[in-house]
């Protein structure tokens, strides 16, 4: 965090002056481990790390891991690596919650013995059914007035696993009028049969995330809890259990949570999308997770930025996807190599050029740096390969490439002229014949006549097979998770936002890994797809476009 202001920071300010909580800030990031973090969950670790870090605290790494049926250790590792990845780290303080089960389950018995706490009978309908509405009371159980003792009976029975599942809860005995749903008389405990990816089969009864998180906030120490708007209205009853079990008192403060245009970010609905084979899983570079972005190439310093201008808000807002992409591309343009890489090759033979001879051109890394000194050298022979739209037959108004009759720049090597085509028995053309002018080497007619078109090239003996793929947004709509009566965020779907290129490279990228991100000029930026790319294939995920939509945006 810098030297910016925002209200959770003037709240921390207020505390420290009125010494709440002795000067100390302590927080926590707490994941559920049923799926993969995405950039929403980016902000809020973001906020929760560099709150601490601005005031020397600790931050708790704690899984909220209560619900065993979606649960897995799969989660429990990717998450680990989001957080360090985007520079983050907790030290030894890794928790989760189902460390606090024996005493949570404690807590449970003393609510009841105060007599705030009772065993239900109600189905899970019938509970929704007698909660009422905003503007209607609900009204009580019928088993509302067990004896302490009774509760006390069949609570412990439900901890020996003699109910089957949503047979009966534990409920908090609060006030079923009251005007906040949350408080009347929210779901403690329910019975779940299912083995946890900790625990095993010990418990056959799981807390609920309203009782279970400010009481491990409590026992961890936590000093402030920040968390999305959407749990404004939990806080009554985040701070009624406190208070009733007289714990130490964190502070939860609720923040506005990040929405992106042409995103979903209900985790509910990406585990759809992995689900129903709309993407290959949760690390498909289309996906908003963040292990997805580290796959196709984002930097972490880039989604640190992007966060650091979205800033810290009370109000829900969206954000323009496209300034994201404004600093990825930012950061790339300062640490990507330039590399040639035709993505739909055609094939240019140069009638002139002496079969059998190779030339090297000597081509700078960072060609837009006069100060470059890293440079490689870049093959050139009698074939080629260009871009397919590089050339066009029968050339349109205002078009400047390769044309019959027409001479353009290879980047960095000649000027060349095309002469002819040949085409296969479909009529498609599948070689370009041209002459070259020795006389232009390095680009620069010995004339000094001019042309208009500069295109890239590939020497076709030294290419590098790749397979190549481009990525468009997922979603067509801006807003796909606010669409009219009988739509779904999956009637929204982008079916052309993969495309898959069999392109031909330079050849020093043979070697390319991930880690390492490539400017193919003209086309993007590019990245080694980290779990497709191996000895014998090469895969690049083009990780976005030079065009920034967002600078024209603001220019306009």
């Amino acid at each position: 965090m810098d030297e910016k202001t925002n209200f959770i920071i003037e709240i921390i300010d207020e505390h420290n002056r009125s010494g709440r909580f002795g000067g100390r800030v302590h927080t926590r990031f707490p994941p559920e481990p049923n799926g993969y973090l995405h950039i929403g969950h980016a902000k809020a670790l973001t906020i929760d790390f560099g709150i601490a870090e601005r005031y020397g605290g600790l931050t708790n790494l704690r899984y909220d891991d209560t619900n065993p049926v979606k649960e897995d250790t799969e989660y429990v590792d990717a998450i680990k690596e989001d957080i360090h990845w985007l520079g983050f780290d907790w030290g030894d303080r890794e928790f989760y919650a189902s460390d606090y089960f024996e005493q949570l389950y404690e807590m449970a018995l003393q609510l009841i013995r105060q007599g705030q706490a009772y065993v239900d009978d109600l189905s899970a309908d019938e509970i929704r059914a007698y909660r009422g509405t905003l503007t209607e009371a609900g009204k009580n159980s019928p088993w509302r007035e067990r004896s302490i003792e009774e509760n006390l009976d069949l609570f412990a029975r439900m901890r020996a696993g003699e109910f089957p599942d949503g047979s009966r809860t534990l409920r908090a005995k609060i006030d079923m009028s009251a005007p906040n749903m949350n408080m009347r008389d929210p779901v403690m405990y329910r019975i779940l049969h299912a083995s946890h990816h900790r625990t095993g089969d010990a418990w056959c009864i799981y807390p609920m995330y309203d009782f279970a998180h400010g009481q491990s906030d409590s026992l961890e120490g936590i000093t402030h809890s920040m968390c999305s708007l959407e749990y404004e209205n939990h806080r009554p009853l985040y701070d009624w259990f406190l208070d009733q079990l007289g714990l130490f008192h964190p502070q939860q403060i609720e923040f506005a949570r990040l929405n992106l245009t042409h995103t979903v970010m209900s985790k509910r609905k990406l585990r759809r999308l992995v689900e129903e084979k709309l993407v290959s899983g949760w690390t498909d570079p289309r996906m908003p997770t963040l292990a997805a972005m580290r796959r196709r190439g984002y930097p972490p310093e880039a989604i640190r930025s992007f966060l650091e201008a979205v800033g810290v808000a009370k109000n829900d807002s969206f954000v323009d996807v496209e300034l994201l992409e404004h600093f990825v591309r930012d950061a790339l343009n300062a640490q990507s190599k330039r590399r040639m890489a035709v993505l739909q090759p055609l094939k240019v033979i140069l009638d002139n050029y002496p079969e059998g001879k190779t030339e090297f051109f000597t081509v700078s890394d960072f060609p837009q740096d006069p100060e470059c000194k890293t440079k490689r050298q870049v093959p050139f022979c009698r074939e080629l390969y260009i871009e397919r739209v590089d050339f066009m037959e029968n050339p349109v108004p205002k078009y400047f490439r390769l044309a019959i009759g027409r001479e353009v720049r290879l980047m960095n090597a000649y000027y060349i002229t095309a002469t002819s085509v040949e085409k296969d028995e479909l009529g498609k053309i599948a070689a370009v014949h041209c002459t070259y002018d020795p006389e232009s080497r390095g680009g620069m007619s010995a004339d000094g006549r001019k042309v208009k078109g500069t295109i890239h090239w590939v020497s076709a003996a030294h290419a590098v097979d790749a397979e190549v793929r481009l990525y468009e947004q997922l979603f067509e709509d801006k807003f796909p998770e606010d669409l009219p009566e009988g739509e779904t965020f999956l009637d929204h779907v982008n079916k052309n936002s993969l495309t898959v290129c069999q392109a031909k490279l330079e050849p020093d990228l043979a070697d390319a890994q991930a880690g390492e991100s490539w400017q193919f000029v003209r086309s993007g930026y590019f990245y080694p797809d980290s779990e497709d790319s191996k000895p014998g294939k090469l895969v690049f995920n083009r990780t976005i476009s030079l065009v920034d939509s967002w600078a024209k945006m603001q220019a306009s």
